[in-house]
């Protein structure tokens, strides 16, 4: 059985890890409480005292407008402690799986970005996380890099909650419609990094050396946010407690905010699908699934 280091295992994404890669090995789970990623020396103490066989780094600092006025602490989140990571890994010769982000493109490409796609992110969030995946690709050894887009889960403050409170409160919702991604479930994304990994387990690291890299991998196809947001009320369990009658269009420009978004940032995930075999849901079939189950607190 592996000894798995999970980080962040209270956000979105570390709270679906920490039962998908269950069956992969013993986990040890920690959060911000227990390390403080801005700290390169805790980061190693923590590494040294567990001795992992796989590390997963769902850790990052991911407020986009806040990063724009706290630089050192999102770098020092989001590139120094990743190399930090890569460099332990390195040492210990273990994969480090480590989660990316769309806001490292523009947005002006007009179709969904493939991993051979230019980086060029707009706000400082998208930079630092582009400095990250540099810094672990710099070091080398074993790695898996996921960008991901628009990362949900019915837990929390996230879009689809949002989306669902708001319905109940006001009586018209303005969504833009000019900021296209890949809506992802949280779920979706826990699971195929399980899946992906139970391969490298099975194939042993030189498979893993020869497949380490970037890959996209997010809901398949793309939605604007107002066309997100029509399809969370649509599957409301409860649609008769919506007090939202209109859903109008918007655009960014109408909601300012400190950091630039990308206006399409939309992720082609087929290199992901080919590499590991493995098929990724469309978007809307994650968001029945994922509204669905939480129906039974899943």
């Amino acid at each position: 059985m592996n000894r798995i280091l999970l980080l962040g295992k209270n956000g979105q994404l570390g709270w679906e890890l920490r039962r998908a890669l269950a069956p992969l090995g013993e986990i040890t789970a920690i959060d911000r409480e227990e390390v403080d990623l801005s700290q390169p020396g805790q980061v190693r103490e923590v590494v040294a005292g567990i001795g992992p066989q796989v590390i997963v780094n769902a850790s990052a600092y991911t407020d986009v407008d806040g990063a724009e006025n706290r630089p050192q602490l999102v770098m020092s989140v989001n590139r120094d402690a990743p190399a930090i990571l890569a460099e332990e890994s390195r040492r210990l010769n273990i994969p480090l799986i480590h989660y990316s982000t769309d806001f490292v493109f523009d947005g002006a490409l007009g179709r969904a970005y493939t991993e051979a796609d230019a980086p060029n992110p707009l706000n400082l969030y998208g930079q630092s996380k582009l400095e990250g995946e540099r810094a672990i690709q710099s070091v080398g050894g074993l790695h898996l890099i996921f960008r991901t887009s628009w990362v949900y889960s019915l837990r929390g403050n996230g879009f689809v909650s949002k989306v669902l409170r708001w319905a109940r409160e006001k009586e018209s919702l303005r969504v833009v419609d000019d900021q296209v991604g890949s809506p992802t479930w949280a779920r979706m994304l826990a699971e195929m990094t399980s899946l992906a990994l139970m391969q490298a387990d099975a194939r042993g690291s030189d498979w893993l050396a020869e497949r380490s890299g970037i890959y996209h991998l997010a809901g398949s196809g793309a939605a604007s946010r107002l066309e997100w947001a029509q399809a969370i009320l649509a599957l409301d369990a409860n649609p008769d407690e919506q007090r939202c009658k209109y859903l109008e269009p918007a655009k960014t420009a109408d909601f300012p905010a400190p950091a630039q978004r990308p206006l399409y940032s939309a992720l082609n995930c087929e290199r992901f699908s080919a590499t590991f075999g493995l098929f990724i849901p469309r978007w809307q079939e994650n968001l029945r699934l994922a509204m669905d189950t939480s129906l039974f607190g899943g």
